[in-house]
């Protein structure tokens, strides 16, 4: 019960990476505000788990005064807060030549604002409680994707910005970063449908770690605990990857 009595807000807290790492910090004593961009995403969750020590923080981010909602209503929820995890994200391949101001700014303000500003709202929380923040990054932000050149610049982004921050706080607050690979979430099976022949693409998936497969939620989410804990006590601007050994080369 690593996290007993803590309080946790995991923003895209609903679906995939987010969700499970929701799950794990429940099983092991925390109470938790989801964020979530609607009632219905929230909702849904709830459904699936009755007896959570669950609270909504609905709303988009991707501007300070959006996040600093978010955030408060966690807060508040929660009666304070210990523990931040930035995983909101959005993803789209689209070819260098086609990407527009629409999907650049899209990728931008979910990735890389939406990391920052949920940040920056908590900081005062974190700072009294000694707390820490994992932002959801990827391997992306390590090596290049085709087909993701905005994605790729914005989790490069998220994985700078938590270093420069780490630079200032410190002394109060941890800040790492888990960058997965491939994960077999929803958000993949979306891209494979539009890639137009999803077997190929999601067989390519697979083929793109030296392991063969795809990380689970669950992989990705017991590295967010880790990071989270009193065991990563002196783990502070890491980068840790769960993409079985894709960044090393291929």
């Amino acid at each position: 019960m690593r996290f007993a009595g803590k309080r946790v807000l995991v923003t895209g807290g609903a679906r995939g990476i987010g969700a499970a790492a929701v799950e794990g910090f429940l099983k092991e004593g925390a109470h938790v505000a989801i964020g979530a961009r609607s009632q219905a995403s929230y909702d849904a969750f709830a459904r699936a788990h009755p007896d959570a020590r669950i609270v909504p923080a609905l709303g988009e981010i991707g501007s300070r005064v959006a996040c600093a909602k978010v955030v408060a209503a966690a807060e508040i929820a929660l009666g304070g807060l210990d523990i931040l995890v930035n995983s909101a994200g959005y993803f789209a391949e689209v070819p260098v030549e086609e990407i527009d101001q629409e999907h650049w700014d899209r990728i931008m303000e979910t990735n890389v604002a939406g990391t920052f500003f949920c940040s920056q709202a908590a900081l005062p929380e974190l700072r009294k409680n000694k707390g820490n923040i994992v932002n959801v990054a990827s391997d992306a932000g390590l090596i290049g994707y085709p087909l993701g050149a905005a994605y790729s610049a914005s989790k490069a982004a998220v994985i700078n910005l938590s270093r420069a921050m780490v630079l200032e706080l410190a002394r109060d607050i941890r800040i790492n970063c888990v960058a997965p690979g491939n994960v077999d979430t929803d958000m993949i099976a979306k891209a494979a449908e539009a890639s137009g022949n999803a077997t190929t693409y999601l067989t390519r998936a697979h083929a793109r770690s030296p392991m063969q497969r795809m990380a689970t939620p669950q992989e990705v989410a017991d590295t967010i605990l880790y990071l989270a804990s009193e065991q990563a006590s002196f783990v502070n601007g890491a980068i840790l990857s769960v993409d079985g050994g894709g960044v090393c080369g291929f």
